[in-house]
């Protein structure tokens, strides 16, 4: 039976506490791949906290980022809006945080089963961001997911660090990722030379992932949608992690 806990694990950046969550089975111990959980643009919630309970099952240990510091936990869109704008100009302070929170997953090795030679990262929205800079920062994941996020960046050769494969899951009536970011990010990664897969879903639009959206138009959760999204990533990392 799935024993399926997770725990808060601070860490420090430059004297600043960080608060990340690890979720994982513990009732399985065998080793398991590690995923950098970047969230959504609320950051460390409860409700990624959910999300990475049920991504996790008993085949991976997920690690929850914090990018934005122990006491900042939006309420609302208008204070996560601040938060992720506080942070996202500046790409290298945002990958010096993402990079810590990686650090700190693979330091989860010392007492869970977690296995250091597979790594990946996912995010959704902000997240997805998140996921694609600290890749093109040379971060060692097997694969690197993002969910409905943006795809631009302030240094698009950047992308020749990046060391494993992209998946890129996008709703093709995605208001807030501009149709012109999927030509930009496509020359990015052709350059590089990066082995990367685009799927744009038809009637989908931004945040298609999260059940507790619902502006039409806009932000919206599509099950179906969803559901082939996540099968997508689940593909890929049984295909990375073989």
């Amino acid at each position: 039976m799935n024993q399926i806990v997770n725990r808060a694990i601070p860490y420090e950046i430059d004297g600043q506490v960080f608060e990340g969550q690890l979720v994982y089975d513990e009732s399985v111990q065998r080793l398991r791949p590690g995923l950098l959980m970047a969230p959504n643009w609320m950051g460390v919630s409860a409700g990624a906290i959910e999300m990475a309970k049920q991504l996790a099952g008993p085949d991976y240990v997920i690690f929850i980022a914090d990018v934005y510091g122990q006491k900042v936990r939006p309420q609302n869109n208008d204070e996560a809006g601040a938060a992720m704008m506080a942070v996202k100009p500046d790409a290298a302070r945002l990958r010096k945080r993402l990079q810590a929170a990686l650090r700190t997953l693979q330091a989860q090795g010392a007492s869970v089963a977690l296995d250091g030679a597979k790594l990946a990262a996912f995010g959704f929205c902000f997240g997805g961001y998140c996921a694609l800079e600290l890749a093109r920062d040379g971060a060692p994941f097997k694969a690197t997911v993002s969910f409905h996020g943006t795809l631009d960046t302030a240094n698009p050769a950047d992308a020749r660090n990046i060391k494993g494969s992209v998946l890129v899951l996008d709703g093709a009536g995605d208001p807030f990722v501009p149709r012109e970011q999927l030509k930009d990010f496509i020359a990015e990664m052709t350059a590089a030379g990066v082995d990367w897969q685009l799927t744009s879903y038809g009637g989908a639009v931004h945040s298609f992932t999260d059940p507790q959206v619902n502006i039409p138009g806009k932000m919206q959760y599509n099950p179906k949608v969803a559901k082939r999204a996540f099968a997508a990533m689940r593909a890929l990392l049984d295909e990375v992690f073989a």
